[in-house]
């Protein structure tokens, strides 16, 4: 689902009630489009999210960590200037459409009290993030700056007056006297003109909602006291995720018209993060780990042809013999070759003395014409052990670069610079001059750690350096290590000698998630003791032998993950 003016409606109420009077302690942009304010309110810390993302643009509480960029981008350095300390008075949608005005006062340099205004636009690719001062209605910067050029009905750019976005079409259905409608035009309509209509009529209404106020009028009579209470519950969520098949939805109450199975949330925010956990997880990395994903692509194809060329030539090897056996046979008739023949054909007595026809260059003589049979056989004889070598060393590396693309599958944004310190260590990227002193004291970032359902620490690998600092130098050796079988994937390390049951399903779940089988069913996990694991010299960052292991089968849930996230409270 879209996040519409009805949903923003209800995200608004949200935020009113938990972030009233809170003061902004911190303010960070970790990426271009989004922008987070820590507001301490109500003895709580609430890290609030203002994403204008192109495609998940949205406002709410996120509990999802974030790595900052070392330089602070400028529109993070304009907040700090003045919004730093200020105080939240309140948020206000404006009708139903989707734009929200987070109002502030604070005090200028020199000690005055001054309102200001942050005003968030979610309109899918014209998302913005707009700070203005609310007595002069002056732009003082926004997120993203939009000049004539791009846009002739507003100029977006820092002095200029701000201008509303075009009114949304429609009526306010919070406030409007709903009988002021002409529903008989409504119910004239077919089927599918339906849905246009209660999107025309009413602001800030998303297909999928639209289609469920039709679902609920088709079997009433009552049709306003449907859409009243259709409205109401708004203000009474109960937020709700369905995921079906092949697609999942965020509601503020479970929608009729949407099959699949329910998850209920406490708050909004919570369902939020939960739903764009990995959406907007795998854009960041995408889009910050663009040139790295495109250098690994780059070597994976690369070492595919080789090994397709090192086939090839391990297939003509196969041929070597032949050529020994017509050089012999050579050797064996020479009195019967002449020079000058171009071919000739003699008693194979490898093969019960069947005629073989063999070539001859008739500008040398007999002998060394079965010299030059002797010298090609020597030749791919020779071949074959650089090949099988060359063969090895490419395919090791192959399995290498498709581990690294496991584990990009499954980073965090904050994890790519792991991985790239990785590759520049290993000599497949080149560290900056200016970086080459930080290179020699680069600190790997820490495991995650989860939490089984009786609190056992469960440790969890990102990448390859997380792997081997946790499996050969964290890990006691009487800890249970464990990983997807024969499949790229994370080192998970269970902080115990003797977990539970449950405990090694649910380290096993933590297994097959983070790892390249997360959408696969029945993903087999090995788990060993930590002292049976073996490192072998020369060996590549994260690979490591075992033997002696135990197997267990189990489904990624993406659901128990997000549980084991969170320490269990002790009774």
């Amino acid at each position: 689902m879209t996040f519409d003016g009805l949903m923003t409606h209800a995200v608004v109420n949200e935020l009113n009630t938990t972030l009233a009077d809170g003061k902004i302690t911190k303010i960070q942009q970790p990426y271009p489009n989004e922008v987070i304010l820590t507001i301490r309110a109500n003895r709580k810390t609430y890290p609030l999210l203002l994403s204008a993302h192109p495609s998940y643009a949205r406002v709410q509480v996120t509990r999802v960590p974030y790595a900052n960029p070392a330089t602070p981008p400028n529109f993070a350095m304009s907040l700090r200037k003045y919004l730093d300390g200020a105080i939240l008075e309140n948020i206000e949608q404006i009708e139903s459409d989707r734009i929200l005005r987070f109002t502030f006062k604070s005090r200028n340099e020199l000690g005055d009290l001054q309102q200001l205004c942050l005003i968030v636009e979610l309109m899918g690719r014209h998302s913005n993030v707009i700070l203005i001062n609310q007595a002069t209605n002056k732009i003082l910067d926004l997120i993203r700056h939009v000049g004539v050029s791009q846009n002739r009905y507003r100029f977006l750019m820092p002095g200029a007056d701000y201008v509303n976005p075009p009114a949304a079409t429609g009526v306010d259905g919070f406030t409007t006297d709903l009988k002021t409608l002409n529903w008989l035009s409504y119910y004239n309509e077919a089927a599918d003109e339906q849905v246009k209509w209660l999107q025309q009529h009413f602001q800030g209404m998303s297909h999928e909602s639209a289609v469920e106020l039709q679902t609920r009028l088709m079997d009433h009579d009552n049709y306003l006291a449907v859409v009243t209470d259709f409205f109401k519950q708004f203000d009474q969520v109960t937020p709700t995720l369905t995921v079906g098949d092949k697609k999942s939805w965020f509601t503020a109450f479970p929608y009729e018209s949407l099959t699949g199975t329910l998850s209920h949330f406490d708050t909004l925010s919570e369902l939020l993060d939960q739903y764009y956990l990995h959406k907007a997880q795998r854009d960041r990395v995408q889009q910050q780990g663009g040139a790295l994903i495109h250098f690994i692509r780059n070597e994976i194809q690369k070492d595919e042809k080789k090994l397709k060329k090192l086939q090839k030539t391990l297939k003509a090897a196969d041929s070597a013999d032949d050529y020994r056996i017509k050089g012999e046979i050579l050797t064996t008739y020479l009195r019967e070759v002449e020079r000058g023949m171009t071919e000739v054909t003699l008693p194979n007595f490898y093969d019960n003395n069947e005629p073989l026809k063999i070539t001859l260059s008739n500008q040398i003589s007999p002998s060394k014409n079965a010299q030059k049979y002797f010298s090609k056989y020597q030749k791919l004889r020779n071949s074959i052990a650089y090949v099988n070598e060359q063969m090895a060393k490419t395919e090791a590396e192959l399995a290498y670069f498709n581990t690294i693309m496991a584990q990009i599958e499954i980073a965090e944004p904050k994890d790519l610079e792991d991985i790239k310190a990785e590759l520049q260590a290993e000599g497949y990227l080149k560290a900056k001059k200016t970086g080459a002193k930080k290179q020699k004291c680069y600190k790997i970032s820490e495991p995650e750690v989860f939490y089984a359902s009786d609190g056992t620490r469960i440790f969890v690998g990102k990448n390859n350096y997380q792997n081997d600092q946790l499996t050969l130098k964290k890990a006691h050796k009487t800890d249970i290590w464990l990983h997807v079988k024969n499949i790229p994937g994370s080192h998970v390390i269970i902080d115990s000698p003797d977990p539970s049951e449950d405990t090694l399903q649910e380290a096993g779940n933590l297994a097959a998630y983070f790892s390249k089988a997360r959408l696969s069913a029945a993903v087999p996990v090995d788990y060993i003791q930590v002292k049976k694991i073996k490192k072998p010299n020369g060996a590549r960052p994260g690979f490591v032998i075992y033997e002696g292991q135990q197997t267990l089968y189990t489904t990624p849930d993406e659901q128990l993950v997000q549980k084991l996230r969170n320490k269990p409270v002790q009774d």
